[in-house]
């Protein structure tokens, strides 16, 4: 009887133990489980979260400038922004591609690869009128920039150019309407009075005065007068174009070239384009006041060397207006080339939307 009551005994223990073991494996399990889907939850959450880095990303591509301008004074007064953006000391990314012509840089702009571009004025409402208005001009880079240049001494006005065989570069930009303009003005017919040989740089025109062993007579806009005149014995500036339009066009002023933009880009990011505003005109006047600096920069981005763009500097006329003040003077401009040749500035004047104002 003792040993049939110890042997209840242990097998109602034994069930206890194991009833204890079930319900404690039920309970891991449940914990299990429990921790199970909340590491799901967790997952999921990471997995729908945009990365910090994604984040970021997108924001920098939303602050990032596709620039383009050419090698010359439009993008001069540009090098102190470009070099701020490179150091991260803007708000703002820049991409910049350096030209050697417009015709380079109308595509990009056409076909939407660049955001901004210094290109010459004309030009700016050529491609107002080519792209139905989604060009718009921000605002003045320069003024007049252009001169005609003469190895010999026989040009001292406009008369003496009749007959004569002008090189130059610009064709179908700025510099030949300027020309052209002046020419008219002075009683000489630009296509049968005088003979017009364009280049497509600068440069070139001026390897043709260091190689000829004749007079040349050139139109060029600084700072490659400066640059021809350090290369080229006894080249003088025979006629700054400036004065001259200026004697001739009391109510208008000279502009060389603007900076543009995308209608898309200034109607989806005003902010930006106005903070880029504020640098640029910055920029253009640490280039006028600050030229030794500023001549560095320049050699940098490989447009001139410093000890040219020194000297050019002061002649540049970079000169930033916006707003009212840059409507009325490129306004006043276009007008004139438009009297004198419609297809100049694309064949109407620009509508008031291409004048953009903060």
């Amino acid at each position: 009887m003792k040993k049939r009551v110890t042997w209840m005994m242990l097998m109602a223990f034994v069930t206890a133990m194991l009833v204890a073991g079930c319900g404690k494996t039920q309970q891991e399990q449940d914990l299990q489980q429990e921790q199970d889907l909340q590491q799901e939850q967790k997952e999921e959450e990471n997995n729908q979260a945009p990365d910090a880095g994604e984040v970021q990303g997108e924001d920098d591509a939303n602050r990032n400038l596709r620039i383009g301008g050419m090698k010359g004074p439009t993008t001069m007064g540009l090098v102190k922004l470009l070099q701020d953006a490179k150091n991260g000391e803007t708000d703002f990314d820049v991409e910049f591609t350096l030209a050697g012509s417009a015709d380079e840089l109308t595509p990009g702009l056409v076909t939407g690869e660049l955001d901004m571009a210094a290109v010459p004025c004309n030009l700016a409402a050529v491609l107002y009128q080519k792209t139905e208005g989604q060009i718009m001009v921000l605002c003045t880079n320069t003024l007049g920039v252009l001169s005609i240049v003469d190895t010999g001494d026989s040009v001292q006005s406009f008369a003496d150019l009749k007959g004569k065989t002008i090189i130059a570069t610009g064709q179908g930009t700025t510099p030949e309407y300027i020309l052209r303009n002046l020419l008219s003005q002075s009683g000489i017919d630009p296509d049968h009075d005088v003979n017009m040989e364009w280049k497509s740089e600068a440069t070139e025109v001026v390897s043709v005065m260091m190689n000829a062993d004749e007079e040349v007579i050139a139109m060029l806009p600084q700072p490659f007068v400066t640059v021809a005149m350090t290369q080229v014995e006894g080249l003088r500036e025979a006629i700054n174009l400036n004065d001259a339009w200026n004697a001739q066009n009391d109510s208008s002023k000279m502009v060389t070239g603007v900076l543009v933009a995308r209608k898309s880009l200034v109607e989806e990011q005003k902010e930006l384009v106005d903070s880029f505003l504020d640098a640029y005109q910055a920029s253009c006047k640490y280039a006028n006041e600050n030229t030794a600096e500023a001549a560095k920069l320049i050699e940098e981005m490989d447009i001139v060397k410093a000890v040219i763009a020194e000297k050019a500097l002061p002649k540049c006329n970079i000169t930033f207006l916006e707003g009212d003040d840059m409507k009325a003077a490129v306004s006043g401009y276009l007008q004139v080339l438009f009297d004198a040749e419609p297809k100049s500035v694309g064949g109407a004047m620009p509508g008031e939307d291409f004048y953009y104002k903060r």
